[in-house]
């Protein structure tokens, strides 16, 4: 059986009790392979981002931590705790 995931693949912080599993091609753009990430940074991402955009030029996660509303995001969460959570702002 294959360790737990230690770090969130956005965020970098150690995971929680909580991880969900994001495709950084997204399902519907034929994405297959998935990465544990908080619930927080999980809808942050795709609060900030749509599929169509993470497909063309957000699957790489340097891209994504890049974007400047991830990065602005990084940095806030940076010092919190693995289990965090606060509402998540929807895309503008």
């Amino acid at each position: 059986m294959a360790d737990p995931p230690l770090a969130c693949w956005l965020c970098r912080r150690p995971l929680g009790a909580r991880v969900e599993w994001h495709h950084p091609l997204p399902k519907s753009q034929g994405g297959r392979v998935v990465e544990p990430v908080h619930p927080i940074c999980h809808r942050t991402i795709h609060a900030s981002v749509g599929n169509a955009e993470l497909a063309r030029a957000y699957a790489d996660p340097d891209a994504l931590r890049a974007h400047p509303a991830i990065a602005r995001f990084l940095g806030w969460i940076a010092d919190k705790p693995a289990d965090f959570h606060a509402p998540t702002r929807k895309r503008r």
